[in-house]
């Protein structure tokens, strides 16, 4: 009996089992092996399954900012609330070059959108899957705005990706770029936005629809904006409980933010948004339990809220003389905080930045386009290449050609 013969007598459902025990980065090699395993890895079924999967086994994700690279990295999420302190190892997984730090736009859906990577003498946007390194190149869009801002969000019902690209000042009529990842070529469309205001940086994708903070100049006064990433229509709610330095947060399905009290003695004050329509607030004051370590609160960011519904507070930079990381999981209904010690984000003494991210599950589940110049090198890729795109899962349309090799994104 020959190999062949040996796996074709293995069930299909244990064949499947066994491949949603691998990992995001060796499933993508496994689609080189065969047109067998190659169907079988882009099954829907299969994805929902790694999907599932995932979901129970959400992580802390890190960016790492190290001169002029990028980190990529994670952590599991403690899973026991009653341990007060855990030491675990970063697990690294890729490293981009050349790229600006404050063109990392954020985390939707499992991919980071980087409007700006240099890909040898290009500046261009892609959509990059953190794991596995491969990244999906957009359409180029000339603009002459001095100042622009970039937005990614996720449509969960109809599974689409979309890049809003606009000024920073946006004027009631202003057309906005709008791009929708999807198959076939890819076009920039226009919208227009009903309203005048400054776009702030704060923005979060919660259940398909695009939250940022904005700022009325006229009324000197702060809204947030709701951008139905289906439908593409615009809602505005006054929020004047919240300021520019506020962290927008999923707090249970539910848009919230979240910033330290000035003056205050470590405490944190959360506004949820109860209902959209009525434009109805909750507010929320904590106060940190004492901890030997969490002791000057400016070195720490809101990093996010957790399902469960922990306040995950992460350290802006990694130590450079004591090469220790911290973040802590403070647990509002019980008053706990829960201390994680993250290890191997030493760098031989120079700062780095770091950006945390909570519950981050990688999904392989939706379609968006696959490039044609595949998974190149960035610093080897030479030659524009062809923008059509082809239908396909969007785990290989981030794996881009399965059978090359990646060496741009060091893994």
């Amino acid at each position: 009996m020959n190999r062949g013969e040996n796996f074709e007598s293995i069930p299909n459902d244990l064949i499947v089992e066994i491949f949603s025990r691998v990992s995001s980065k060796s499933i993508g090699k496994c689609h080189c092996v065969s047109k067998l395993w190659r169907s079988m890895l882009l099954r829907p079924d299969f994805t929902e399954l790694l999907l599932t999967k995932s979901s129970t086994r959400p992580r802390l994700f890190f960016v790492l900012k190290r001169h002029n690279d990028w980190c990529f990295c994670s952590t599991p999420q403690p899973q026991n609330p009653y341990e007060k302190s855990l030491v675990v190892a970063a697990d690294y997984h890729t490293k981009f070059s050349k790229t600006d730090w404050q063109d990392l736009i954020g985390l939707t859906s499992g991919l980071i959108y980087i409007s700006s990577m240099s890909i040898y003498r290009d500046k261009v946007r892609v959509i990059c899957n953190p794991i596995t390194g491969k990244y999906a190149r957009l359409p180029k869009l000339m603009v002459k705005y001095t100042t622009t801002i970039n937005i990614f969000g996720f449509d969960p019902i109809d599974k689409q990706f979309k890049v809003l690209v606009m000024n920073n000042i946006v004027c009631n009529g202003t057309l906005i770029n709008i791009l929708t990842l999807e198959s076939g070529k890819m076009r920039w469309r226009k919208i227009c936005c009903p309203l005048t205001h400054e776009v702030c940086c704060e923005r979060i994708c919660i259940n398909g629809v695009l939250y940022y903070l904005g700022y009325k100049i006229d009324e000197e006064s702060y809204v947030v904006a709701c951008f139905d990433v289906r439908s593409e229509k615009f809602k505005f709610i006054d929020a004047k409980c919240i300021g520019r330095e506020t962290r927008l947060i999923n707090y249970k399905g539910k848009l919230g933010g979240i910033d330290w009290v000035k003056g205050g003695n470590r405490e944190l004050c959360m506004w949820v948004l109860e209902d959209v329509e009525k434009q109805e607030w909750s507010k929320y004051v904590y106060t940190l339990p004492e901890n030997e370590v969490l002791i000057d609160l400016y070195k720490y960011n809101v990093a996010g809220v957790t399902a469960r519904g922990e306040i995950v507070l992460s350290m802006k930079f990694a130590d450079i003389w004591s090469s220790q990381f911290y973040v802590f999981f403070f647990n509002p209904e019980k008053n706990t905080l829960q201390r994680v010690e993250i290890q191997g984000f030493e760098d031989e003494g120079r700062e780095i930045y770091v950006y945390t991210f909570v519950d981050y599950v990688e999904d392989l589940t939706f379609n968006i386009m696959k490039t044609s110049y595949g998974a190149k090198s960035i610093e080897q890729e030479r030659k524009p290449a062809s923008t059509g795109v082809a239908s396909v899962n969007k785990f290989d349309a981030l794996c881009l050609l399965d059978c090359d090799e990646f060496t741009g994104a060091e893994t």
